[in-house]
């Protein structure tokens, strides 16, 4: 039996849901899901340029679920670029946590997904 997930804290809220190719109809093309919790490490990582080990402590996780998220994320981009799959950003209910984060002179929410 798995172990039940734990919460995961995300500053990040996306302000899309989809990337797509170019002239191509949405109804005509295979999709990509990209997790809200592989979205951070991606900014995290590879936006912010983090080690792993800060990441996932800003995160609230292992170093090794960091790493099988930022994995997991890669695959999922590369598949999408490579195929000309189009990129959705899965949205799921979200508990605010109780501070906010000062990061860049403005205040963002930090979220803990399940």
């Amino acid at each position: 039996m798995a172990r039940p997930c734990c919460c995961r804290r995300v500053r990040i809220n996306p302000r899309f849901n989809y990337f797509k190719p170019c002239g191509m109809p949405m109804r005509k093309l295979q999709e990509v899901n990209l997790t809200l919790d592989e979205l951070e490490a991606i900014r995290l990582a590879d936006l912010n340029g983090m080690y792993q080990e800060q990441a996932a402590q800003s995160m609230n996780i292992s170093r090794p679920t960091f790493g099988r998220i930022i994995e997991s994320a890669h695959k999922k981009i590369a598949e999408a670029l490579v195929k000309g799959k189009v990129l959705r950003i899965e949205t799921k209910p979200v508990n605010l946590s109780l501070k906010n984060i000062k990061k860049e002179k403005r205040y963002e929410d930090s979220i803990c997904i399940r």
